[in-house]
């Protein structure tokens, strides 16, 4: 899908209070940029950051960090953040540096409606590839928690798959989320307009001691 560009985005990203813009230095003290030893949750492609400020505002004593690759998608969600909220931070980097930025400090990740890169010989740009999910073990606390969103079957059974190929088991599973008794079901950007259409969603959570 053809990006929209925006006027000023380098301006909005590099002046936000909500960016990081050299988070590589904070690698092992996240706890100072919130000033607290609360658990850190990371959204890996945040998008507009919908689902991330609905997150913080609802748990207050969560930090929530959101990693974003594209400026211009990360510039039109920061145009509409008008409030206040100081348990949120966002990041405009690609998740290939996620280990370069965190070192043990994060709880939970959320994988919301990735890219699947359907073509089996891209398989490995998938977040859910063996590769991504060994760079996520040097960045998670003592327990490794992943929640994923997909509307993407193929992604979902290919996730599924490599969870368990990586020691994971799984806590919380869904084929149709929204036909589910899941109730505290925070939705994104995608999922909105998904779920509009009536496309089946699916949801993972999966742990890994």
């Amino acid at each position: 899908m053809r990006q929209r560009n925006v006027k000023n985005k380098e301006y909005l990203i590099k002046n936000s209070v909500y960016i990081i813009n050299n988070p590589k230095s904070y690698k092992g003290n996240w706890k100072e940029v919130f000033n607290n030893n609360n658990p850190i949750h990371l959204e890996i492609g945040t998008g507009k950051c919908k689902f991330l400020v609905e997150n913080a505002k609802i748990y207050p004593n969560i930090n929530f960090i959101g990693l974003e690759k594209s400026d211009s998608v990360l510039a039109l969600g920061l145009k509409d953040l008008k409030e206040d909220i100081p348990n949120l931070k966002l990041i405009n980097c690609d998740a290939n540096s996620i280990s370069e930025i965190f070192n043990q400090e994060i709880s939970l990740i959320y994988l919301n409606f990735s890219d699947p890169w359907p073509k089996k010989r891209h398989d490995k740009r998938r977040l859910t590839h063996e590769l991504f999910l060994k760079e996520y073990d040097k960045i998670f606390t003592s327990t490794k928690q992943i929640i994923q969103k997909t509307d993407n079957q193929g992604l979902f059974e290919f996730s599924l798959v490599s969870f368990s190929n990586h020691g994971y088991i799984i806590d919380t599973l869904s084929i149709d989320l929204h036909k589910s008794e899941i109730s505290d079901n925070i939705m994104t950007e995608y999922e909105d307009k998904f779920s509009k259409k009536g496309e089946r969603i699916y949801l993972v959570k999966v742990i890994k001691n």
